[in-house]
């Protein structure tokens, strides 16, 4: 082949060439990524999220133990026999139900009697009053039957007594634990025949260090975990806080108040509990968006399509997130993906966030 076909055969191809890399450009645009690249290299993915006020809650963990709202040991004001047992253990009660009734049969004879003798003082009364009437009885003997009246119906009421003290009732609602007595059992004033528990609500005790005591103070919401429950949690608030701290333990006592209206929740039991000392409103980012580097804390926020790099002050931490006091604004974005690389003034992409990550964003790109 001679010089001069092979001159043009180059030429040819060169032609070729040239037209088809300004087609591409022409038809096929460089993207984003490819351009930042010309601008100082490759464009980093990243994604990002933006910063949010969202409620941060001061919180202490603690341990405890369930007691009783209230809690009384059942007795007897009077000696006798039991005759009947109307209880069985866990049942709930109402203030009034009789839980153990006593032999009464002298009790009822002694009441007959007192109706009988009150019915005969009155009669008598009343033939006084006819007879004062017409002055044929002195004022002496008048009082004397007033004094036999009312000494009558003082021994009726004292009668009425001792037989409704042949029936232990319960004082309030509650629940009843395990019991011991039997029928035909002699009980006296003093034994306990059960232990009833007012169960509607229990107190949560626990201790917290001493340091926390300028912090703790009733109505403070308390939440408390048992394992014998692992999907439940039980909410309430602080009642009382002791006011002296113990001298070894260097601790002081608190108590809450769980509400319970299921009745899950007996006396005796152990839980764990977080306390709220405080909650308030702030500026919250993603704890993957913080970094450290030379003592300094510091943010990437996209901006036209690079990062910036953002000093800022942190705060508390809590559930993932960072309190941010200074540096940023509300729904300013950060980089959150991709920061391993990532320098100031980098070029970025910024990706779509998958299922329950950080929002995509292209403000200030």
């Amino acid at each position: 082949m001679s010089v001069l076909k092979q001159l043009l055969l180059i030429g040819i191809l060169a032609g070729i060439g040239y037209g088809a890399y300004w087609g591409r450009e022409a038809y096929f645009p460089p993207s984003d990524a490819a351009q930042q690249a010309k601008r100082g290299g490759r464009a980093l993915s990243v994604e990002v999220a933006p910063a949010q006020m969202r409620e941060l809650r001061d919180t202490v963990e603690a341990v405890g133990t369930t007691l009783a709202l209230q809690s009384v040991e059942i007795v007897p004001q009077e000696a006798g026999r039991v005759t009947a047992v109307d209880i069985s253990a866990s049942a709930k009660v109402q203030a009034g139900q009789v839980l153990v009734r006593l032999d009464d049969a002298l009790e009822r004879a002694d009441l007959a009697e007192a109706e009988a003798r009150l019915s005969e003082r009155q009669n008598a009364m009343a033939r006084m009053r006819q007879l004062r009437e017409t002055r044929a009885v002195s004022q002496a003997s008048f009082e004397e039957a007033t004094a036999r009246l009312a000494e009558a119906e003082a021994h009726l009421k004292r009668a009425r007594e001792r037989l409704a003290n042949r029936e232990v009732r319960a004082p309030f609602d509650g629940v009843v634990g395990l019991s011991d007595v039997d029928v035909g059992a002699r009980v006296t004033p003093g034994d306990m025949l059960v232990r009833l528990d007012d169960l509607s609500s229990v107190l949560l005790e626990f201790s917290l260090p001493e340091h926390l005591f300028a912090q703790a103070r009733p109505g403070q919401r308390v939440t408390g975990y048992s394992a014998a429950f692992p999907e439940r949690s039980f909410v309430g608030q602080i009642k009382a806080v002791d006011s002296r701290i113990d001298p070894v333990s260097r601790a002081f006592r608190v108590r809450a108040v769980l509400p319970n209206p299921e009745g899950l929740l007996p006396a005796g039991m152990f839980m764990a509990l977080e306390l709220e000392l405080s909650s308030q409103m702030a500026l919250m980012v993603p704890e993957e968006a913080i970094v450290f580097q030379a003592a300094q804390t510091y943010v990437y926020t996209p901006r036209d399509g690079r990062a910036v790099q953002v000093p800022v002050v942190t705060g508390k931490r809590a559930d993932g997130q960072v309190a941010i006091t200074a540096g940023l604004s509300e729904g300013q974005e950060v980089v959150v993906r991709g920061l391993g690389r990532l320098r100031d003034g980098a070029g970025i992409t910024i990706l779509p966030s998958g299922p329950g990550g950080a929002q995509a964003g292209g403000s200030g790109l």
